[in-house]
């Protein structure tokens, strides 16, 4: 594979509950810090914007980012500045109105600072029902050439759904997530066997410490075709994580371990 080196950065930090603008600060932060380090693409976690917490979130539908304003919406210009000014391409958590529902996404900003919604949570857990309705389809997005499928948090727990998007072209799965504390053994296996079964690298950017009535279990990492960590963040600290990803090992690990190749033979 002719493709460059994908530098990412996996971000971890805390969230505060219904706080949008003050959690764009720290997006815009971790971005700038994501790329004073050279990375293209920052991942940062689920429902980072208006933070992880459903029952605020339910009860006051001001605190989301109206998909209708997503484009233009003022709250979101210090992380569009962050990532014109450093050239990186952002993928972080919100909640979007739409028309048929509220949803549970990933905003894409882009490093001419442009915003759009990449993608809409499909498999919801819990109490995210009571508030979300679930996304359609899956997405493949490109950054700097590289096909990066997107998940959010329990969509990884579902091989069908990043080999989907492995089909579909990915050499990355991207994942905003944010694991409740005490989830951890079952974070880890989930996403190792999502890069194995697929031979592609995954990205996991979680959320870390309280947020509403929850406590995150943080646990960031990007991990190797073959499931192996590259990096992996603790479970009690800001962090961001950065890797160099490589599209020749992506192509060699599934020439040695065809899995992928075969299910479609």
């Amino acid at each position: 594979m002719s493709l460059p080196l994908l530098r990412v950065a996996a971000c971890q930090a805390e969230a505060v509950a219904g706080d949008v603008a003050g959690n764009v600060a720290t997006a815009s932060r971790l971005v700038a810090r994501a790329g004073g380090e050279g990375a293209g693409l920052a991942v940062l976690p689920e429902l980072f914007l208006p933070g992880y917490d459903i029952t605020g979130l339910g009860a006051d539908t001001g605190r989301d980012i109206d998909a209708a304003t997503v484009e233009s919406d003022s709250r979101l210009d210090p992380l569009r500045a962050a990532c014109r000014d450093d050239r990186v391409v952002a993928l972080v958590g919100a909640s979007v109105r739409r028309q048929e529902g509220r949803r549970l996404s990933v905003l894409l900003v882009d490093d001419t600072g442009a915003v759009g919604v990449a993608y809409d949570k499909q498999h919801l857990s819990g109490d995210e029902h009571s508030v979300f309705t679930p996304g359609e389809h899956g997405a493949v997005v490109d950054v700097g050439g590289w096909p990066v499928g997107l998940g959010v948090c329990y969509d990884g727990c579902f091989p069908e759904h990043a080999r989907a998007a492995a089909i579909a072209g990915a050499l990355v799965y991207a994942c905003p997530a944010a694991y409740v504390a005490g989830g951890e053994h079952r974070r880890d296996l989930y996403y190792r066997a999502r890069a194995i079964d697929n031979g592609m690298y995954v990205v996991v950017a979680g959320l870390v410490g309280p947020c509403g009535d929850r406590a995150f279990s943080g646990g960031s990492a990007v991990l190797d075709p073959e499931g192996r960590v590259v990096v992996q963040a603790g479970e009690d600290r800001e962090a961001v994580l950065v890797a160099d990803l490589d599209a020749d090992l992506v192509a060699a690990t599934r020439g040695l371990h065809p899995m992928l190749a075969d299910l479609e033979a």
